[in-house]
């Protein structure tokens, strides 16, 4: 399918995917909304594709937020259809049997972090700089940020950073949590690269599974999450990939999975 806002490009099993509008910061309207979220599905649904990198074009932003010029149209009835489209996108990438890890390269702000914060995980610029300023709009974060953030940091940083507007940098980040590791602007790209092709030479089911017990434990109570973990583990025991990757450890050769 041809996009009009998203730039997609696949190598080594790896998927990089940009929100390309570099004139608008790259700001989320509806139309990019639909458009990542049927990247997303094809995405999902390509078995050569192994992992994910999501990323904006340009050196300013990531995502600077969603679209404000159509927002500030919307009734309450719009603004509601608007929250759930961004959510199915949100969670769309959370559910999705692919890794996805979040480039952030400048501003991720608003709608724009909680794309961010729906990766798998973050690796940062230096010059990110993240933030919820809704409020300041007399709005309140509507694609999952209140639930998202909350669960990653903690609701008393996860408040502060909501019910001010301020924004942090990426030092900050790092150290709340919110990125796993912070590079040089130049380095970004490459690093994400790095870690996506890790991810791409392991059991791809293997992968799966673990992020599928990982997203739906957190949601359980621990013996119920230590229980599902146990079936999904059972499960891979009748899979190629199980017998792949123990196969090559026995036999001392590097494994070829086919996420079969």
């Amino acid at each position: 399918m041809e996009f009009k806002n998203l730039l997609i490009e696949t190598a080594d099993g790896i998927a990089t995917l940009t929100v390309n509008r570099p004139q608008s910061l790259n700001a989320l309207n509806s139309e990019v909304l639909g458009e990542l979220e049927c990247a997303l599905y094809e995405l999902n649904l390509d078995d050569g594709v192994k992992a994910v990198v999501l990323t904006g074009a340009g050196d300013k932003a990531f995502v600077a937020g969603a679209d404000i010029k159509e927002m500030a149209e919307m009734n309450a009835f719009e603004g509601h259809a608007f929250a759930l489209k961004g959510q199915r996108v949100m969670l769309l990438m959370e559910k999705m049997r692919k890794p996805v890890i979040g480039a952030v390269n400048g501003y991720a702000l608003g709608g724009g972090l909680e794309l961010a914060l729906a990766c798998d995980f973050i690796y940062a610029s230096e010059k990110a700089r993240f933030g919820f300023p809704e409020v300041t709009l007399g709005i309140m974060p509507g694609f999952g940020g209140t639930q998202n953030l909350a669960r990653l940091i903690g609701p008393g940083k996860a408040n502060e950073m909501i019910f001010t507007g301020r924004m942090i940098d990426a030092a900050k980040a790092l150290a709340w949590g919110v990125a796993n590791e912070v590079f040089a602007p130049e380095e970004l790209m490459g690093k994400a690269l790095e870690t996506a092709k890790a991810i791409a030479q392991v059991g791809t089911l293997g992968v799966a599974y673990a992020k599928d017990a990982i997203a739906n434990g957190l949601n359980m109570g621990k013996e119920d999450g230590f229980r599902y973990e146990a079936s999904l583990f059972g499960v891979l025991f009748a899979t190629g990939d199980q017998r792949e990757g123990m196969g090559a450890f026995v036999e001392k050769r590097k494994a070829a999975f086919k996420g079969k």
